[in-house]
């Protein structure tokens, strides 16, 4: 069936005009030829780096990733009543989650979809399941989280007696496997991805991280920011140099390099601290979204049609 659905959406993807047909059903859910299509362009649009990949692997990266938003879609329609986010709140997401790539408001994201054909509305909703994703998972799991703060403020203190600080400009794949096999075979695939279409397309293709869209970009990270048993693994690399994969409550991670910069260390305390936090508890709530999202998925019922 996947080898009928390649070739039917690779002989439309630079036609003008597409056959809208029913690909999957996700339970209530479906997925079409123009959903295919539209988060092909999405994904150009985010990623230039798009245009190395081969149709068969932009195929592969693009139904997944709509898989996995029909799936929070219908775990986010459990405790929603509506897929709708107040306008404000929308443009700060948008603003933190898309600065990367200098886009600031939701009318600069629209206004740069657009060149790509690319719907407001579309994007408006993709954004908002996200939002209420996160919502959910922060409600579900925030007693979980764990954070010490006297350790944190330790390390701080002692990292500020330093004249200088690291900071390392990051992108990550993170992946799970069911058993040692399964580890070996698909870290080594992914390694000769990395080889053949670049650690960015390569997060693309196989990440399960939030960052995939964006080619696994984490942006700009202290020192003393990053978990001590990680930063030995990133020590002692190069630029565009990437790591073993490391073992984390989420799945494997690697991390690549892709800039480092030493800064003075003059920081407030408290300032830095709070930073910490914040950081230190997305990471636990990316990790709690990454289990609950297998956690539901393996009850989803998803048919090719």
């Amino acid at each position: 069936m996947f080898i009928i659905i390649f070739y039917f959406i690779i002989s439309i993807i630079n036609a003008q005009s597409i056959e809208n047909r029913i690909l999957y059903k996700i339970n209530s859910e479906i997925i079409t030829t123009i959903d295919v299509f539209n988060e092909i362009r999405y994904l150009k649009a985010l990623n230039p780096q798009t245009k190395s990949l081969k149709d068969r692997d932009l195929l592969e990266i693009a139904k997944n990733s709509i898989i996995k938003e029909k799936v929070k879609k219908l775990e986010v329609l459990k405790y929603y009543q509506k897929i709708q986010i107040e306008e404000d709140y929308l443009n700060e997401v948008i603003k933190s989650s898309y600065n990367k790539i200098n886009i600031n408001s939701y009318e600069e994201l629209v206004n740069h979809l657009k060149k790509f054909n690319v719907s407001a509305e579309n994007i408006k909703e993709k954004i908002s399941i996200e939002i209420l994703w996160n919502q959910l998972i922060f409600k579900q799991f925030s007693s979980k989280i764990s954070i010490d703060k006297e350790k944190i403020k330790s390390e701080i203190e002692n990292n500020n007696l330093k004249q200088e600080v690291r900071s390392f400009q990051l992108s990550e794949i993170l992946y799970n496997v069911n058993n040692n096999s399964e580890f070996k075979s698909k870290t080594k695939e992914i390694i000769s991805s990395i080889d053949e279409i670049g650690f960015e397309n390569t997060a693309l293709k196989f990440s399960i991280s939030e960052t995939s869209n964006l080619g696994g970009e984490l942006g700009w990270v202290k020192e003393n920011s990053i978990n001590k048993n990680i930063l030995s693994f990133i020590n002692d690399l190069n630029v565009n140099d990437y790591t073993k994969p490391i073992l984390t409550p989420s799945g494997f991670l690697i991390l690549k390099i892709n800039d480092i910069k030493i800064e003075k260390m003059k920081v407030n305390i408290e300032d830095e601290i709070q930073k910490i936090i914040v950081l230190k508890t997305n990471e636990q709530l990316n990790q709690f979204s990454n289990i609950y999202y297998n956690k539901i998925k393996k009850n989803i019922i998803i048919d090719a049609i």
